[in-house]
């Protein structure tokens, strides 16, 4: 699907591109002989105002997918008036101090990758009777700008976090290096969980989302696709 910038927002055309991924969503799972319900969108609405995502609310959509805890802070509250039943995730990387703000705000955090930040969350968990969807962020390609657990370290931080904390780890998540192809990352994903007993795995952006599907994805994450290129 080619996307060109669109900064006035046109929910006519927003739409019609929200539809489309649903419907290569569907292809996708019926293509993997799965359940298209099986397959949970996060409209990535980081970086774009309530005038874009208005449309893609108003066509059904409940699960969005938010960067940043002081963008989503700002913007959702007062959209959730209205959609009270919106899923909320956490799709960036979350600082230990902002733990009790994300876990206030967000259903899912995607995005646990270190011991200090497991301690932070089971503190806020506790503190304020909240209990987000936990998933571990895992650094497939082992890539030293990004976050995420190496894949030889998965299977022991995993431990860490329920033994040591008592976190409810419930998935996994990734973003394959850019310049490599996706599947076997994604198959990799795939394997850690099913060895740790995981239901949820994140993989899949808009452009692999497809392939994700195929690898078992439970949650694809999907905005330039639907809201067009941001700034």
């Amino acid at each position: 699907m080619t996307v060109s910038a669109n900064p006035t927002f046109d929910p006519a055309a927003i739409a019609a591109r929200y539809a489309e991924v649903r419907e290569q969503i569907d292809r996708a799972a019926r293509d993997a002989d799965r359940d298209p319900h099986s397959v949970s969108l996060v409209a990535v609405s980081k970086l774009f105002p309530a005038e874009a995502i208005a449309p893609v609310l108003a066509a059904g959509q409940r699960v969005f997918g938010e960067n940043y805890v002081q963008e989503a802070k700002a913007k959702w509250p007062a959209l959730r008036e209205a959609n009270a039943d919106v899923e909320l995730h956490l799709i960036g990387p979350l600082q230990s101090n902002k733990a009790k703000e994300a876990v206030a705000l967000f259903d899912v955090i995607e995005t646990l990758d270190r011991e200090s930040l497991a301690k932070e969350l089971a503190r806020e968990i506790q503190k304020q009777g909240r209990s987000p969807k936990l998933l571990v962020q895992v650094n497939t390609g082992e890539e030293p700008q990004k976050g995420g657990v190496a894949p030889a370290q998965v299977n022991a931080f995993i431990s860490l976090c329920r033994q040591s904390y008592s976190l409810a780890i419930e998935g996994l998540m990734c973003i394959p290096p850019a310049e490599q192809p996706p599947s076997p990352h994604f198959a990799l994903l795939n394997t850690i969980a099913k060895r740790n007993g995981l239901k949820l795995l994140s993989m899949g952006m808009s452009a692999d989302f497809e392939q994700a599907i195929m690898l078992g994805a439970t949650h694809v994450r999907v905005g330039t696709a639907i809201f067009g290129h941001r700034g």
